[in-house]
């Protein structure tokens, strides 16, 4: 059955044993999808959307740039349903041919959420999870009755941090055990690099699972922490061209600062891009988050944007040398391939030295209540006893995150 909207082409997809016809739910490739207004006409006297013609009735309180600027914006009017402009730049920025290997939604929660509805028949089919990892999965999954299989990433840590085989990497061998033994399983979700983990997930054990002939449905690695990862070929999207049983997730929230405006990225070849265009809401992404994400793409941003990404990589060199100066008060080694912009530190008993669960809920709640200082208590995750997620602040938040802890473990 062919992809509605999508080109015809000549050339087959790969791997040759991903079918996309047999990877989506059949009632979702014979959608008709919605066809809004602004799909046929954007200019010229619009009378065709049944918007309000004289414009919305917002009185400034504050009189300031930012608020005018927002409210000098077409708000009466539907936004562009495609936004090819902030997909070509995306595309350029990622190493991709084209707007037709973007998807845009609201914030990544939309795109997890979609996957799972266009892929995962409810009460019968499953998705593959590796814990400890972003819990959005999880909760997707159950919203939409969805059944979740997991596989815990390596926890211990004899063969050091991240890599092939050290803590927190993918025990890809035992992800292909629980395909074969379940063969409802329709998408895996990799996050890389992970939360809380922020380990980076080798290419290679991607790339074992993508070529993995007893796997039909589609991998999905979630890298919303990809761009403090340092090297761009540390990102999956280097993988797209081969497979077409990919998506790689993105978004603006982290490495862009603009968490506020909510915009989620997929990216894949074009026969899972224009299935989820096909599905997702009309006008789903709005006009101020469109108008604030095309000036984050430009020229002069990226460049602005990349200064600041390397001041957090050096707050996050200042961040763990603080924490090892706290050795002796409790804090344990960091652990994961630190790789995004926090880390993750187990907090010791006192006098034994080993990860203490009660003691870092003791802290946490000490910081956040009695310092003003909030880090997130992750010690209830699995291979994650003891540890606090810390995110990396600004030179002076960083100094006092290391201050405040230090004298919270010593009262605690």
């Amino acid at each position: 059955m062919p992809i509605l909207g999508l080109p015809k082409s000549s050339i087959p997809l790969s791997p040759a044993h991903f079918d996309i016809e047999r990877a989506i739910r059949s009632n979702i490739l014979a959608l008709h999808p919605y066809r809004c207004a602004r799909d046929d006409y954007q200019d010229g006297i619009l009378l065709d959307a049944n918007e309000n013609a004289l414009g919305h009735s917002i009185v400034p309180e504050t009189n300031s740039d930012i608020e005018n600027d927002a409210l000098s914006l077409p708000l009466h009017r539907y936004p562009d349903p495609s936004h090819d402009e902030i997909k070509s730049r995306i595309a350029t920025l990622r190493g991709l041919p084209g707007p037709r290997n973007v998807f845009l939604g609201v914030g990544s929660d939309e795109v997890i959420d979609l996957l799972q509805r266009v892929c995962v028949n409810p009460g019968r089919e499953r998705i593959l999870i590796t814990p400890p990892t972003y819990g959005m999965y999880a909760v997707c999954a159950q919203v939409n009755d969805v059944g979740v299989v997991k596989v815990p990433l390596e926890l211990g840590g004899a063969e050091g941090e991240g890599g092939e085989k050290g803590r927190f990497s993918l025990k890809v061998e035992e992800i292909k055990k629980a395909i074969d033994a379940d063969p409802s399983i329709r998408l895996i979700f990799l996050c890389s690099p992970g939360n809380p983990t922020g380990t980076l997930l080798s290419l290679s054990a991607i790339r074992s699972i993508l070529e993995y002939t007893g796997f039909t449905g589609i991998v999905v690695v979630d890298e919303a922490y990809i761009d403090f990862a340092s090297a761009p070929e540390n990102s999956a999207t280097s993988l797209i061209s081969e497979f077409a049983n990919l998506v790689v997730m993105q978004t603006l929230s982290k490495g862009f600062g603009l968490a506020a405006i909510r915009l989620g990225i997929a990216l894949a070849q074009p026969p899972i891009i224009q299935v989820l265009t096909n599905t997702k809401a009309p006008y789903n992404v709005s006009t101020p988050t469109a108008t604030l994400a095309l000036s984050a793409l430009s020229p002069q941003s990226l460049a602005r944007t990349q200064k600041k990404i390397g001041d957090l990589l050096k707050g996050r060199a200042d961040l763990l040398a603080g924490l090892a100066s706290l050795r002796d008060l409790g804090v344990g080694p960091v652990i994961g391939g630190n790789n995004a912009n926090f880390v993750l530190v187990p907090i010791l008993s006192r006098g034994v030295g080993t990860p203490d669960s009660k003691r870092a809920q003791n802290v946490y709640k000490a910081l956040a209540e009695e310092n003003g200082v909030v880090v997130r208590y992750r010690g209830s995750e699995m291979g994650c006893e003891g540890a606090l997620r810390i995110t990396v602040g600004s030179e002076e938040e960083n100094r006092v995150v290391i201050r405040k802890l230090g004298e919270v473990l010593n009262v605690l």
